[in-house]
């Protein structure tokens, strides 16, 4: 493995470990030397990395935010109806929710008022659902009496309200309570004819392969367990050599 290589799985498993603190405990408890323990390197590999922990916590919240946008690339990639791809969307965002500590992390941290700073991860979300909402309206595919910016603040407070209860109890954001949202929602603002095409369950194939969780690699691969000696005979032959 060259420095490079070494360089770039260290600080990956730097921001898994802090995404797990941060997680669990938050910004202020969470402690530098409980990241670089959690990531297998010492606090001075942590401080080359990164000069302190709202660095740290950026890094976190840019991650996750890249995995949210590689996301929403894949779904945008698909071809579907923008109504379907909203709802994909949020199907890929409570996959992405359970399975992904880094993106977890990033939302606890954009609600955390000990961080100002950082991406606005929900902002980011609005953004893109109302930005699938105008696709949607020149498709002709929502409601006449549909207003965008009622549908978008209504999706987004309820994914993310999705993401807040789903701390304490991972039902909120199963695939079956998201499409039981959906089978209420899309009667109220897609245009019959659009209604027929979507599926509330969203778009398996999509939601299956948007981007799965990126891989944090530990920061140094496991040692190989010590080779064991040879045992010899008391005549000095090796034990594979006796009879």
């Amino acid at each position: 493995m060259t420095r490079q290589e070494r360089a770039v799985r260290t600080r990956h498993a730097l921001i898994r470990s802090a995404a797990e603190l941060f997680e669990r405990h938050g910004y202020v408890q969470a402690r530098l030397t409980e990241i670089s323990s959690g990531a297998g390197v010492s606090p001075g590999a942590l401080h080359f990395h990164f000069e302190n922990k709202a660095a740290v916590a950026d890094a976190v919240e840019h991650a996750a935010s890249r995995a949210l946008h590689r996301a929403s690339r894949h779904v945008l990639g698909s071809g579907a109806s923008a109504l379907q791809q909203l709802t994909d969307h949020t199907h890929v965002f409570a996959r992405m929710i359970r399975e992904d500590v880094v993106v977890r992390a990033g939302y606890r941290l954009n609600r955390d008022p000990a961080r100002p700073s950082g991406p606005d991860l929900r902002q980011e979300w609005h953004s893109c659902v109302h930005g699938i909402l105008a696709r949607a309206a020149d498709e002709g595919a929502l409601r006449g009496a549909a207003s965008r910016q009622a549908v978008a603040a209504t999706v987004v407070a309820a994914t993310t309200g999705l993401e807040s209860l789903g701390k304490r109890n991972e039902r909120w954001l199963s695939r079956g309570g998201l499409t039981r949202f959906w089978e209420v929602m899309l009667p109220a603002i897609a245009a019959p004819h659009a209604l027929e095409s979507v599926d509330p369950a969203g778009t398996e194939s999509v939601v299956a392969s948007a981007a799965p969780p990126p891989a944090y690699p530990p920061a140094s691969p496991p040692a190989p367990p010590p080779a064991l000696p040879a045992w010899k005979g008391s005549d000095g032959q090796a034990a594979e050599n006796l009879p």
